[in-house]
C-alpha cells in the first residue's frame, strides 16, 4: 500500500461512546443561524483536519471561516488551502469571514477583492489567524503566493514566510501566538508542501513555525529537511510532524516522519511512532491534536506500514496505542484538557457505497477514549458510519452520521453525542429554521454552541453549495425558541 497524501482531500472521520439514539424531545433545542455567503453559493467552517485547529468558534460565539463571492477564480488562483471552498471545488474567489454579534464580516485579504483569503482559527480575545493570497506569483506552481496572516481589530497583518513562497496560519493561543507552516528558499525534492501535496520535486523546504510578537520562528526538524506544525497550546507548545531523514520509504512513498512536540524550553521533542515509519503527519490525515497539558494525539503506522492506529503521548512517553473498534485502522483527532480523546476507528467488515458505486470501504465509527478504554459512539439509526468534528471541556462531541461511508457527504446528518446518547441536530432546531439541512458539525465551544455546514434548499452536495451555520442553545435566548422541528 503506497500512501498518497493530498491536503485537498483531508476530511474529519472521528467520535465518542457506544451511544443510544434518544428522542429530540429529551434534549434541549437550538436556535439556528444560517451564516449566508458573499454572493456565491458556499460558506464554510474549515474542518480541523484541514487546518490543524479546533478554534474555529471561540468562547464568545464568534465564528471564522470562508465564503464565496461571485468573482470567478483565474488560472493563477491558488487552490491549496485558500481558494475554492473546503476542497477547492468552487471556481469562485472566497474571502475570510467573521460572524460576530449577528453580523457577517468580510475580513478582506492582502491583495484586493479578486484574491482569496480564509480564516482558520480565533482565540478568546477575537484575534484571528488564517491565510491570504498575495499579488506575487509562485514561480514553481504559477499560482498566487499564499501567506499566513493575522487579523486584529479589523486590521490584517502579513506574517510573511521563512524566505519561500508559501505559508499558512493554523492555530492561535490565548496570548496571540500563531503556529503554522512556511517555506524557506532551500531546494528540497521531498518538500512536504511541493512533493507531498503537489507531486513536484522542484520545491523548497517546508518548516514548522511559531509566530510571536512579530517574529516567525523556524522550529527546526527531527533531522530531516522538513517539518509541519498544526497546533499551539496556551503554554506556547507546538505539535506537528517532521521528517527524520530525506530517504523515501517504498511503502509510504515519503521519508520517515515522526510526530513532535516543540517546547519553549526543551525544543523539539521526538514523539516517535508505534513501530512504523510515519506518524502524526497532517498530510496523511494523521495529525491529531494537542491540549494545554502538552498531551498529543494522532495516528501512526504500525510495524510494516500496512496498518495505522491512534496514539496518545504523555511526557515522557512513549506513545500509547489506543487500538481500534475491532477493525484495522484508526485515527485520534482531538484531546481536551480532561484527557478525553476523540477519533475514528474501524469496525470489522466493509460496506458498499451506492453513491460512489464502490465497495470494500471499512465501516468506521466515531470513538471516545476515556479512562483507558475506547467506546464506540455509534451512528444514527439506519446509518452505518459516523465521524467527529470536535470535543469541548464538558465532554460534548459533535460530528456527523453517514448512511454508508463518510466519504460522500450527500446524505450526512450533523450530530451531537452527549451523556451516552446521539442526537440528530436537525431535529433539535426550535427557532430560525430556514430549510438548511445540517450535514456536518465541526466545532463546539464550552457554552454548547455548535458550528458546521449544511445544505440549503436546492443544494445536493455540501462541498459546492453549503452554508456555514451556528446553533445556539435556546437557554441562551430570552425569546424566539418555539416548538422543535419534526
Amino acid at each position: 500500500m503506497k500512501l498518497k497524501p493530498n491536503l485537498l482531500t483531508l476530511f474529519v472521520l472521528v467520535g465518542l461512546f457506544g451511544a443510544s439514539q434518544t428522542s429530540a424531545q429529551q434534549q434541549a433545542g437550538y436556535k439556528l443561524i444560517d451564516i449566508g455567503t458573499f454572493g456565491g453559493p458556499v460558506s464554510y467552517v474549515l474542518p480541523a483536519a484541514q487546518i490543524g485547529s479546533f478554534s474555529q468558534l471561540n468562547a464568545s460565539g464568534t465564528l471564522v471561516g470562508g465564503a464565496a463571492t461571485s468573482i470567478p477564480t483565474t488560472a493563477n488562483s491558488n487552490p491549496i488551502v485558500v481558494c475554492g471552498g473546503i476542497e477547492g471545488d468552487v471556481p469562485l474567489v472566497n474571502h475570510a469571514i467573521e460572524w460576530r454579534n449577528g453580523s457577517l464580516l468580510d475580513l478582506g485579504g492582502l491583495a484586493g477583492t479578486d484574491h482569496c483569503s480564509v480564516a482558520a482559527s480565533i482565540n478568546a480575545s477575537g484575534v484571528i489567524t488564517g491565510h491570504s493570497e498575495t499579488a506575487a506569483i509562485d514561480p514553481v506552481t504559477g499560482w498566487n503566493e499564499v501567506h499566513a496572516v493575522r487579523w486584529k481589530n479589523g486590521t490584517i497583518m502579513d506574517l510573511g514566510t521563512l524566505g519561500g513562497t508559501f505559508s499558512f496560519g493554523a492555530g492561535i493561543n490565548k496570548n496571540g501566538q500563531i503556529a503554522g507552516t512556511a517555506l524557506n528558499a532551500i531546494p528540497d525534492p521531498v518538500s512536504m508542501y511541493h512533493f507531498q501535496i503537489l507531486g513536484l520535486d522542484s520545491g523548497t523546504q517546508t518548516r514548522a513555525f511559531l509566530w510571536t510578537n512579530g517574529v516567525m520562528q523556524d522550529l527546526g526538524t527531527l533531522g530531516g529537511p522538513d517539518a509541519w506544525s498544526n497546533f499551539v497550546n496556551d503554554a506556547g507548545q507546538v505539535a506537528g510532524a517532521s521528517y527524520t531523514d530525506s530517504t523515501i520509504n517504498p511503502t509510504t512513498g515519503v521519508p520517515t516522519t515522526h510526530a513532535f512536540l516543540w517546547d519553549p524550553v526543551k525544543g523539539m521533542i521526538d514523539l516517535g511512532t508505534l513501530g512504523g515509519t510515519l506518524a502524526g503527519s497532517t498530510l496523511s490525515n494523521f495529525e491529531g491534536g494537542l491540549n494545554d497539558l502538552g498531551q498529543v494525539v494522532g495516528a501512526s503506522y504500525m510495524p510494516g506500514d500496512q496498518v495505522y492506529h491512534p496514539f496518545l503521548w504523555n511526557s515522557p512517553g512513549p506513545m500509547k496505542d489506543l487500538g481500534t473498534l475491532g477493525g484495522t485502522n484508526g485515527v485520534a483527532y482531538a484531546i481536551n484538557d480532561a484527557g478525553e480523546v476523540i477519533g475514528n476507528a474501524d469496525l470489522p467488515g466493509t460496506v458498499f457505497d451506492p453513491f460512489l458505486h464502490q465497495g470494500g470501504f471499512p465501516i468506521s465509527h466515531a470513538f471516545l477514549w476515556k479512562n483507558g478504554a475506547m467506546r464506540d459512539l455509534g451512528a444514527l439509526n439506519g446509518d452505518k458510519a459516523s465521524a467527529v468534528g470536535a470535543i469541548n471541556s464538558k465532554g460534548q462531541v459533535v460530528g456527523y452520521s453517514c448512511p454508508w461511508t463518510c466519504e460522500d457527504h450527500r446524505h450526512d446528518h450533523a450530530v451531537l453525542w452527549q451523556n451516552g446518547s446521539i442526537f440528530d441536530l436537525n431535529r433539535l432546531i426550535r427557532a430560525g429554521h430556514t430549510g438548511l439541512i445540517l450535514t456536518r458539525a465541526f466545532a463546539i465551544n464550552d457554552r454548547g454552541e455548535i458550528a458546521g455546514i449544511g445544505t440549503p434548499p436546492g443544494c445536493s452536495f455540501d462541498l459546492v453549495c453549503s452554508h456555514a451555520f451556528i446553533l445556539v442553545p435556546c437557554n441562551e435566548f430570552a425569546h424566539g425558541c418555539g416548538d422543535a422541528r419534526q
